[in-house]
Order: structure tokens, then C-alpha cells, then sequence
């Protein structure tokens, strides 16, 4: 699954880390996620889409 966090993210003016703290889990969590590696289970794939004020569909893609 691609997505296009690290983008938002940086256009919402929050660090890796900042993300982090608000949605709970480790930074290495966001790093891993916004790289590729991981894929986030649903609960958290919303808690992201909230915060970025997106729908998961628009941050979430399947790779082709």
C-alpha cells in the first residue's frame, strides 16, 4: 500500500515526531508507514486521515 503522508504532513507543519504524539505511537511507526513498510491497521489509517483532514482514500492507494 502507498500513500502520501510524509506530503501531508509537511504541508500540515507537523514533525515526525509531533504526528507521533498525537496519534500515539513511536515515531519509528510514522517513519516506517511514510516509507512504505508498514502498513497501518485500520483504527490508525483513520486517526491519520482525521489528523491530516483527508479521507483515507486520499492518502492511502494500492500500488500497481
Amino acid at each position: 500500500m502507498k500513500n502520501c503522508i510524509k506530503q501531508l504532513r509537511k504541508e500540515a507543519g507537523l514533525r515526525q515526531e509531533d504526528m507521533a504524539n498525537v496519534l500515539g505511537v513511536s515515531r519509528q511507526t510514522i517513519i516506517a508507514i511514510e516509507n512504505n513498510k508498514y502498513n497501518p491497521t485500520l483504527e490508525l489509517a483513520m486517526k491519520i486521515a482525521k489528523l491530516l483532514q483527508r479521507s483515507v482514500e486520499e492518502i492511502f492507494f494500492p500500488e500497481e
